[in-house]
């Protein structure tokens, strides 16, 4: 038998029980599980009626700077395309002519990265030419270029003088010639950079250049490469130092 206080404790009971339920509901089996910042977002899953693809899909521009699913112009737009060497030559130059006899044999030739290259072995080569590295210039330069370089090393190493550069900035990098001759490419850039350049001799004193002092250099450089060769590499075969 239940006496009194057994009665009214599961009379308590209940009424807790029936105030939680009020308040907190019931569980369906369809409630969404909490929310994790941290978890990954799977559209496939997005709720019903919501576009699974409007904040999940990042359409990365292409190569011409617009969206891949969304061409700018349709393939019949009346609107004439850009010249192939635009920024690089005007149309109907020697340079766009040598270009273009430059990619009529060498297939996918690009001339952005041929002038990125450029710049890269700009630097490359004045900063070995510095540090006396001959190793370096080898694989950049054609023979008598390197003969050349290799010969003023020795002169400087001679005299027991060094050579600091460092490079501010390349300014410009601009083709100025390009043509074929045979199978063999040659494009002609002026380089236009600012840099700081000392040689000091075995007591360390400054006997030319300045170490304090921004020189701007022009040079005009000439790169040359057997067209259809594996090895992709273009090689220094001529400079100058402009006017």
């Amino acid at each position: 038998m239940f006496d009194i206080y057994t009665i009214i404790f599961l009379a308590l009971a209940v009424f807790i029980f029936m105030r939680l339920r009020s308040v907190l509901g019931q569980r369906t089996g369809r409630e969404r599980p909490p929310y994790d910042p941290y978890s990954r977002q799977d559209p496939a899953k997005a709720p019903a009626g919501s576009d699974a693809r409007s904040d999940k899909v990042v359409n990365f521009p292409d190569r011409a700077g617009e969206p891949t699913t969304a061409p700018s112009a349709s393939a019949d737009s009346d609107e004439p395309a850009a010249p192939r060497w635009s920024g690089v030559a005007e149309i109907g130059s020697a340079v766009a002519n040598g270009l273009d006899a430059i990619a009529a044999q060498e297939r996918g030739f690009d001339v952005e990265h041929f002038l990125n290259g450029g710049r890269s072995a700009y630097e490359m080569i004045v900063l070995a030419f510095a540090n006396g590295d001959r190793r370096a210039l080898r694989d950049l330069l054609a023979k008598d270029v390197f003969d050349g370089f290799s010969a003023a090393i020795s002169e400087r190493e001679a005299r027991g003088e060094t050579m600091e550069t460092r490079f501010v900035a390349i300014d410009k990098a601009d083709i100025i010639d390009a043509q074929v001759k045979a199978r063999t490419a040659q494009i002609t850039v002026r380089f236009v950079s600012q840099l700081i350049s000392v040689t000091r001799n075995a007591a360390g004193e400054v006997v030319d250049g300045d170490p304090e002092t921004v020189a701007d250099v022009t040079d005009v450089w000439t790169f040359s490469r057997d067209l259809g060769a594996r090895d992709p590499n273009w090689k220094l075969v001529a400079t100058e130092a402009a006017a």
